[in-house]
């Protein structure tokens, strides 16, 4: 991966560090765009770097200023846990070794929501105040949020990706990236699809109607 010089002093942020505190609040805010901005509660739990050294980094702040949809340069960062208790966000927090195979600043989200299936997100904060989405409901992904993104939970099916991807093509959307995780074969699947450009409103109205999809979320770009 390429990186620039911005990417390597980091976003406009509330310090002290890109990757604990302004990359949390990235975390928080791809967490919050999962879910359509709603957060009745988010379990939260560090790993690595971010249960070692998370706390006075402001982590824990940081990933939940991103839950209530703050920037990672907003001021209301350092009192975000009792903005959000104030809000009726119930939180709580805890460590553990999720493996070797993430990320030392990983963090991993889940999202209750009365009446709306849990989410489960698995986010590492890879520097500069850029982010990885590795995880999703048990499924592996790898994007960042850099795109637009949609984000489609389906059965697994023949012919699912031709419609939806035929479906992009009548609005000349440009497809940077692809990526399907499924379960086994014929059961559930996550598929990750990154353009280059916001699609049109209507678009995912018309993608809910294809069979075999249960929910679409389309992710727009981190700031």
């Amino acid at each position: 991966m390429a990186f620039s010089a911005f990417d390597v002093i980091g976003p406009n942020m509330i310090g002290p560090s890109s990757s604990h505190t302004a990359g949390a609040v990235r975390i928080g805010l791809m967490a919050r765009a999962l879910v359509g901005n709603q957060i009745a509660e988010a379990e939260i739990i560090f790993h690595g770097s971010f249960a070692a050294t998370g706390k006075g980094h402001a982590t824990d702040r940081g990933i939940v200023a991103g839950l209530l949809g703050f920037a990672t340069d907003d001021e209301r960062l350092k009192d975000s846990i009792e903005i959000a208790t104030q809000q009726g966000m119930k939180l709580s927090f805890s460590s553990a070794d999720l493996g070797d195979q993430f990320h030392p600043n990983t963090a991993r989200i889940y999202i209750r929501n009365p009446g709306k299936p849990e989410l489960r997100t698995t986010v590492s904060s890879i520097g500069g105040g850029m982010i990885r989405v590795v995880g999703i409901d048990r499924f592996p992904t790898d994007f960042s949020g850099e795109l637009d993104t949609l984000v489609l939970w389906h059965y697994d099916s023949a012919g699912f990706l031709s419609k939806v991807t035929t479906l992009l093509a009548c609005v000349e959307a440009n497809i940077a990236e692809i990526h399907t995780a499924r379960r086994t074969r014929g059961n559930d699947a996550l598929s990750i699809i990154e353009v280059d450009a916001p699609l049109p409103d209507d678009v995912i109205s018309v993608m809910h109607r294809i069979k075999n999809i249960d929910r679409v979320i389309q992710l727009p770009r981190l700031a």
